[in-house]
This record gives structure tokens, sequence and C-alpha cells, in this order.
């Protein structure tokens, strides 16, 4: 009986709305529906969805993160861990004789049941067709390649046709610039093979390397909707408003998104310290069933729910229309006693919960309450020095004055220039981002200059300071 409903959960197509259907609001500032509601992407980075996790597994995955607030899950059809030449968790491969003019059903039933679970959830799945391994570039391990220009505009219409009434949005690339004009090529050959299968339905970006936009090299394509930049993993308190702040100044205005900045639980420059030749070093770092039990051969440390804070807020206030958070075990659904790509602290099970994805659904909460899609970028309130270092404090307004909102990654004192706000009656309250709460609800008259001193202070300690026009009546948070 289990399997027969799975086979009918397989084959059941959930079909989206046309007001499902995501598109650019006009001023090619943020995402938004046919309908004209703002979309706030909350995304995760599952790149081995498809690939590793059984289809039981895979709800559990979905239902945790529909749950946690988001909204947007990034997996990979030809994954990055070898997926032409690992199968899936039916023992599935992508691709009938490395070919992608020759897609295996099998393994795409199981991609469709995954994308219709998350549907019915409602989260959009943004699917890369292929990891960039897979097309010509300077890292081409694992690979193999096997796109060219024509196969990857068949490959495009194949997956746009396949997918072309269900909630998806089409991310090409996956951690590769282009190098060269051939690979610019077969992108965009695959981008239109995208579109003519799914008759444009879609929203279409591109995944690049660490600390590079997609702007550098399709900006200026007309099938490229929004802009996408990994800030990655290089170090604490990564200047994440810097990739916003060039990307906000293009022309013409595109939305943007930081779709991969350092994961929680990954350790900070992993790839330096990562020489696995020697395997006494291995059994020393490594416990029996594959998690690392001496953080120290990482001196660097790791990333935290902090970080993911940190760089969430900066992003979202320097203009992001969203944001992806990423686990460490989760993006690679490493398992116990399996192999890995990088070493995990835990499985990918227990990852699920961790402190950096449960604070994903108060970030969603603050921008819901106070529409991040009214926001503009101003560094401007901030009154004083305002250096780009760990203490950086970044902030936005709404567009007709009516709210402020400021994010101060160690709390404190902050002096802010109140003559852009509308009114002059202010209340001003204190978000707590690690637990969704208002702290202190102040009411004040305007000034010119003033100052607010948040609860609490510290690394770990961070606040958003959100002011409001009383005249404009907006919601608050009960304390």
């Amino acid at each position: 009986m289990k399997s027969l409903l799975t086979l009918l959960l397989i084959h059941s197509t959930i079909f989206f709305s046309a007001a499902q259907q995501l598109k650019i609001s006009g001023n090619g500032r943020y995402i938004e529906s046919q309908d004209g509601k703002p979309f706030l992407w909350i995304g995760d980075t599952a790149w081995e969805l498809f690939h590793k996790l059984s289809r039981e597994e895979a709800s559990e995955y979905l239902e945790t993160r529909a749950r946690q607030g988001f909204t947007v899950i990034q997996a990979v059809v030809l994954a990055e861990n070898d997926g032409l030449r690992i199968p899936n968790a039916y023992g599935d491969l992508p691709l009938i004789g490395l070919s992608p003019e020759k897609p295996n059903e099998r393994y795409f039933m199981h991609v469709d049941f995954i994308v219709n679970k998350a549907a019915s959830l409602g989260l959009y799945i943004a699917m890369l067709p292929t990891w960039a391994d897979k097309v010509p570039s300077n890292r081409p391990e694992p690979g193999p390649v096997v796109f060219n220009r024509h196969n990857a505009s068949s490959f495009g219409e194949f997956l746009g046709n396949r997918y072309k009434k269900q909630p998806v949005i089409w991310i090409l690339g996956g951690d590769r610039d282009v190098q060269d004009q051939e690979v610019f090529e077969i992108w965009k050959a695959m981008a239109l093979g995208l579109k003519k299968g799914d008759g444009g339905r879609h929203l279409i970006t591109y995944h690049p390397a660490g600390e590079s936009s997609s702007s550098y090299w399709f900006h200026n394509e007309d099938w490229l909707d929004f802009n996408m930049y990994q800030s990655g993993h290089a170090h604490h308190y990564m200047p994440v408003y810097q990739f916003a702040e060039e990307d906000w100044l293009k022309k013409p205005a595109k939305p943007f998104i930081d779709g991969e900045p350092a994961y929680e639980d990954i350790p900070v420059r992993f790839w330096v310290y990562m020489d696995w030749n020697e395997p006494a070093k291995k059994k020393k770092i490594l416990d029996k069933q594959g998690l690392v039990k001496d953080k120290s051969y990482f001196p660097e440390g790791f990333f935290t729910d902090y970080d993911v804070r940190v760089h969430a807020y900066w992003n979202f206030l320097s203009g992001a229309c969203g944001y992806t958070y990423g686990n460490n075990a989760v993006w690679q659904m490493f398992k116990k006693n399996n192999a890995f790509s990088i070493p995990a602290l835990t499985d990918w099970k227990e990852a699920l919960t961790r402190p950096g994805a449960e604070d994903m659904q108060y970030l969603k909460k603050l921008f819901e309450l106070r529409p991040f899609s009214k926001l503009v970028p101003d560094q401007s309130i901030i009154y004083g020095k305002n250096p780009r270092d760990s203490t950086h404090i970044r902030s936005a307004k709404a567009e007709d004055g009516s709210f402020f909102i400021v994010y101060l990654p160690i709390g404190g004192p902050v002096k802010i220039n109140m003559k852009k706000i509308s009114g002059r009656l202010i209340t001003a309250w204190w978000y707590n981002p690690r637990n969704g709460k208002a702290e202190k609800i102040i009411k004040t008259t305007k000034e010119d200059i003033q100052e607010f001193i948040s609860p609490g202070a510290g690394k770990g300690n961070d606040w958003v300071l959100v002011l409001d026009d009383r005249n404009a009546r907006l919601k608050t948070l009960e304390m």
C-alpha cells in the first residue's frame, strides 16, 4: 500500500496558479507574484536534495523548512558530488550514457516527487539544471564535462517543459565564474532552452563562484531576470553590502540576492585546511562516524548562527530582495558513516534545527511586518562614524519615510539622523533577531539627531532598531 501511494504521489502533479507565478516588480527592485504581492525569498541551499535523499527523507526536510518560514529551496538536478556517476537513493542515474539528451525517466520521477511535495507546502524550488562542473571551467572536478551549446539548449528545453506548470525558479551556474565566450554561450543556450520549454513562465538567475556576482557577465542579458552573488565562506563579517551596493547601482535595475553566504557550521576558509592525504591525520580529526571531533584542526573556527544573522540583515538593509541560508551538513545532505565533501559537525537531520535555521523565521517575521519591498538602503540615517568592520551598522528607510530599520551587529548605542522620517511623533522599538520579540518601546518627539541604546551589547548580541512615524499607524509587536 505504501509503495502504491508513493507511486501515485510521484505521478500526481501539483500545478501552480497564475497568482503563484513570479515576476519582477515594476521598479526592478524585488520579486512579486502575478497579483502584485511582494515575494520574500528566504532560501536554503539543499544542493544534494535530489541526489542524496529518499522520498521520506526529502519530505521530512521540506516539512521542517516550511515550518521554519523558508520560501525557497535551492537544489541541483545534476548534482555536485559526482552526480552523473553516483546514483540517487533509488539507484538511478540522471542521464543515460552521460548524455544530456538522454534523461533517465526514473531519476526524474524522483525529482518530480520532491518538486510536488515542495509545492504542496507552499515552497518554490530554485532548480539548478546542473552544477557548473559539468560545463567547461577552470575547476572541472568532479565533472565530467558533458555540456556544449547544442545539448545545453535541449536539456534546458526538457526541464522547462517538464516543470512549466510548477513553482520553480531557474538558477544556472553552480559555484563557477564564466571563463570565456564559449562558456558564456553554453549558459545562454541553456537559459533560452529553459524559456522555450516553459514558455517564459519562470524567472532565471545565475549562481557564480565565491565573492562574485552574476551581474559581472550577464546583467544586460534579457534572459537574466535577477542577479545572484555568492559572498562565500572566507571570513567572519564578510562585507556582503559591497556586493549589494554594486548591484543596486546597475542599470537597468534588477533585483539581487546573496545566494550563498557563509554556511552555519562550516569551517572558515575550509579549503586551506582540507588535506586528507595522511590517514593518521584524518583519524585524529574525525570520529568513527565521520564527524569533526577535533575542531582545533580548523584554527579560524566555524561560522555560527550569529554570522548567519549578521549577513542576512546586512544584505536585506542593503537592498537585497531576499537571502539564502545554508548549513554545512544540510547542503551536502551528510549522513553519518558516509562520504563527505567538507567535514561536518552533525549529520543533516540534526542540522535542520540549528539556531541559524530557526532564526530565519524571525527574519521573515520582521520583513513582513515592515515590508522589505518598501525599503531603500540609506546609510545617511546613521550619524557619526560607522566603520566597515564587525561594528558596521546598516540602515534602510521606507520610500515614503514612514519607518526606518537599523541593524546593530554588536548592539550598543547608535545616533540616528531623524530628518528623513516622516511625522513629528515617533515610536522606536528594539527587535530581537534571536527570538522575534520586541524588547522595548519608546515614544518620542522627533529631533534632528537622537541616540538610542539597545537592551544588550557585545558579540552575538545583535539588535534591530525600528523607528515608526506614529501617524502611519504601523503594526507593532507585543512585548
